[in-house]
């Protein structure tokens, strides 16, 4: 169930208390304490390839566009 769904529900179940505590018991999402899922690039949002050696905390894509300012060099064979 996607988080949208998740609030759709919700807001149909307002109105029958027994059926919503029932409703939440089972399908609330769950608090993350680790995972791909907690850590999100604070530029664009992603939650993939997160980079947070040196307290970074961006999407390896996000990295590429933004290392140079950050005054990283690529290295690597010259074509």
């Amino acid at each position: 169930m996607t988080a949208k769904d998740y609030r759709k529900a919700l807001k149909q179940l307002k109105n029958k208390p027994a059926s919503l505590k029932k409703f939440l018991k089972f399908n609330k999402p769950k608090k993350r304490k680790f995972g791909k899922n907690l850590k999100k690039c604070t530029r664009c949002g992603r939650r993939g390839g997160h980079i947070s050696k040196y307290g970074l905390h961006v999407c390896r894509q996000c990295f590429k566009e933004i290392a140079p300012k950050l005054g990283f060099k690529k290295y690597g064979h010259e074509v």
